[in-house]
């Protein structure tokens, strides 16, 4: 199936630095993926993460679904603060450094489960038949 993992962003300019449902993003598990989590803090620097203190809920989905959209989550809350707070041009600085990076950082991927239907085990595959 495809991924259902949802993650909610709250930036605010207290410097608390980035938390995943109450958890700090250093002590996130599993920590072979953590690093994919803090690629938009990489990627920008850490200055642009100075002032600002986000808070992430995740719900659903597996550990990689959840890791995608939480630096997902990250990177837009970023971008919609620049947008905001600080002026268009940096915010599409921000912008293009993350989208060259790598799309999924701000664009979701639309795929979803397909239904399975009846006359087969799955949504598109259907039990062999014989002819004797």
């Amino acid at each position: 199936g495809s991924a259902t993992s949802i993650a909610e962003a709250v930036v605010s300019t207290q410097s608390t630095g980035i938390k995943v449902n109450g958890v700090p993003v250093d002590l996130l598990e599993p920590s072979a993926l953590r690093y994919k989590v803090l690629e938009p803090v990489l990627l920008l620097g850490k200055k642009r993460f100075e002032g600002v203190d986000i808070r992430i809920r995740v719900r659903g989905g597996g550990a990689t679904a959840r890791v995608y959209a939480i630096r997902q989550a990250i990177s837009k809350s970023l971008v919609a603060y620049y947008q905001k707070f600080v002026d268009e041009t940096s915010k599409k600085e921000v912008k293009d450094i993350l989208l060259n990076y790598d799309k999924a950082m701000l664009v979701a991927d639309p795929r979803r489960c397909e239904p399975k239907k009846f006359g087969g085990p799955g949504a598109r595959a259907k039990y062999q038949k014989s002819y004797r």
